[in-house]
């Protein structure tokens, strides 16, 4: 157990440095995103291959896929109202799951926003798709994520510059 919180205190400061200073708390707060890592990073013993077909809300289909799912980990993070992720990618898919609260995605490409709320889901292609997301509402916003071709250590997201439609 002491194990486990040492882990989850090292995760959440790595994840705030991770954000940037400005998401670095003082004492008295409380950090704007934490990223708790659920367990250790884990290795498909057979041979997996994935792919997802995901109708947007535009009507467009696309498929996500890898032919080595390989590396995984589920990650709880936590983010307070108003706080932002920074525009980034992932190394693989992500399916998202939201928990509690609601997560508003936000597409690099063109910057268009994504409602999600409790009890709802969606796939984040990763290999290179830019985005962002921020807790639109009052209270904070609990998802559960699982990381497809996840690193082997270090951070699960991949900086970006911000993209012109945001600047």
């Amino acid at each position: 157990m002491f194990n486990k919180r040492i882990r989850t205190i090292t995760t959440a400061v790595a994840a705030a440095a991770a954000l940037g200073a400005s998401a670095l708390p003082t004492t008295a707060q409380t950090p704007p995103i934490v990223l708790e890592q659920l367990g250790d990073r884990s290795v498909f013993t057979d041979d997996v291959e994935l792919k997802f077909k995901v109708k947007d809300h535009d009507g467009e289909m696309t498929v996500v896929s890898t032919k080595d799912a390989s590396r995984t980990t589920i990650a709880k993070i936590t983010v307070q109202p108003g706080a932002r992720f920074p525009w980034h990618t992932h190394a693989g898919p992500v399916v998202v799951n939201i928990d509690q609260g609601a997560l508003a995605y936000v597409e690099g490409d063109d910057c268009t926003e994504h409602s999600y709320s409790e009890g709802e889901a969606f796939v984040d292609s990763g290999h290179g798709h830019v985005h962002s997301a921020y807790n639109p509402g009052t209270t904070a916003t609990v998802i559960y994520a699982t990381f497809f071709e996840a690193p082997k250590e270090g951070p699960l997201t991949i900086r970006a510059p911000t993209p012109d439609c945001a600047q």
